[in-house]
């Protein structure tokens, strides 16, 4: 048995090995080598042009000589300057960011083999994918720096995505036990955490959302939202040109909760609300998710009040945006850290959502290397919500009885 599981590998060995050396090249990868022949070509046939003009003649007259036969100098034909292509780089502060990415796709359970003919380490694999992540670059300038053909980056960067993807249930997941009492934090502003009291809880994380915007998948074009406003093409643009991405993160900006769906999908944490319906061990004892107005307002999850109220309301949600502003830092943070979020050239929504995916795992991955990059909060990610989302009777209890127990509080500690 033992000896047929060894003829086994070996076969595959050498099925990859055969796989990369004759798998055919893409129409992609062919027209990059064309393109790259081609420009050999037309700069051989420049330096030739160059190498056969005539010697440049410059005539030197010494004073008080005129008549004196002129001096031939021959100039040296200066060469063009090659076009410089960057090699692939790796700063200080990236290889270990880059060196335990690669730990983490080398120790996962998948041993499925990268895309793409290229013969790329892990490393470099990591570092291409996170160039394309962090910085909005062109698949040409990408191809110059790696000396890869165009049509080959393309699947060596979504097989690494795949590759991440399966991380998520590793590095994005609800916290249990003391991973969950280490994210609890006091209900109340920090100033006031000194005067908890009983019945008011602790909140596990913040719910809310964001939008990726992607390109349009073929078919779908609305002529109307072909406009140069950002905000008119907000209004008009059809709703599979964004994805949403639901997020929970926890005081630390760390992601505990990820799903990411379609434009058209309306969906404002109803789905997440069953699940802790049907296992209410998600959420420990005393404790609460927050979420802005247009979530379900329930026992777990408490929305402020929304409309005209008095001070009582207006103390509870005042507390609220305390945790708000976590989440609204936390989606800056990961715009500001993967510049493609910001516009994903993408039609296809599998590969959309796999690029999402894969920047809010390693959103997690680079926080708990502390490396944190501090993205500016726009208008635009803090999202809310006019009217209130589905209300049921328990979560409006609680909320009243919460938002009574603040007011309290905070007259009987100013005075």
């Amino acid at each position: 048995m033992e000896v047929s599981e060894y003829v086994l590998s070996a076969g595959r060995a050498v099925l990859d090995m055969v796989e990369r050396e004759w798998q055919p090249l893409s129409p992609g990868e062919l027209e990059q080598r064309l393109d790259q022949a081609v420009e050999e070509i037309l700069e051989g046939d420049l330096m030739a042009k160059l190498k056969t003009q005539p010697p440049t003649i410059y005539v030197q007259l010494l004073p008080g000589q005129a008549n004196v036969q002129p001096q031939v100098l021959q100039a040296t034909t200066p060469s063009p300057p090659e076009e410089e292509t960057p090699e692939p780089r790796e700063d200080t502060e990236d290889t270990a960011a880059v060196k335990h990415i690669a730990d983490l796709l080398q120790s996962s359970k998948s041993r499925a083999r990268m895309a793409g003919r290229a013969r790329l380490s892990l490393s470099h694999t990591v570092l291409l994918s996170l160039t394309l992540l962090t910085e909005r670059v062109s698949y040409r300038s990408v191809s110059r720096r790696f000396h890869l053909e165009k049509g080959n980056i393309h699947r060596i960067f979504f097989s690494f995505c795949e590759r991440v993807n399966m991380l998520e249930e590793t590095l994005i997941r609800w916290p249990t036990g003391s991973e969950a009492a280490e994210a609890l934090v006091p209900f109340c502003c920090p100033e006031k955490e000194h005067e908890e009291q009983q019945g008011i809880p602790h909140v596990l994380g913040v719910l809310g959302h964001t939008r990726i915007p992607i390109r349009l998948p073929i078919g779908k074009h609305n002529v109307e939202s072909t406009v140069p406003e950002v905000k008119r093409m907000k209004k008009e643009a059809h709703p599979d040109s964004w994805l949403n991405l639901q997020l929970i993160c926890d005081h630390k900006g760390r992601f505990l909760h990820c799903r990411i769906s379609k434009g058209s999908d309306v969906d404002r944490g109803s789905a997440l609300r069953d699940k802790i319906r049907q296992h209410p061990e998600l959420m420990p004892s005393g404790s609460c998710l927050v979420a802005r107005a247009g979530y379900p307002l329930t026992a777990q999850i408490l929305t402020p009040y929304s409309g005209s109220h008095g001070p009582r309301e207006e103390l509870f949600n005042k507390m609220l945006e305390e945790h708000f502003h976590t989440l609204d830092q936390a989606i800056a943070n990961l715009r500001a850290r993967f510049q493609r979020l910001r516009y994903l050239d993408i039609g296809n929504y599998d590969r959309a959502r796999a690029v999402v995916l894969t920047a809010c795992v390693l959103h997690n991955v680079f926080l708990d290397m502390g490396q944190v990059v501090q993205g500016q909060v726009e208008t635009e990610e803090a999202i809310t919500e006019d009217e209130e989302g589905e209300v049921d009777d328990e979560g409006l209890r609680r909320r009243d009885a919460i938002s009574d127990l603040l007011f309290k509080s905070f007259n009987s500690g100013s005075t």
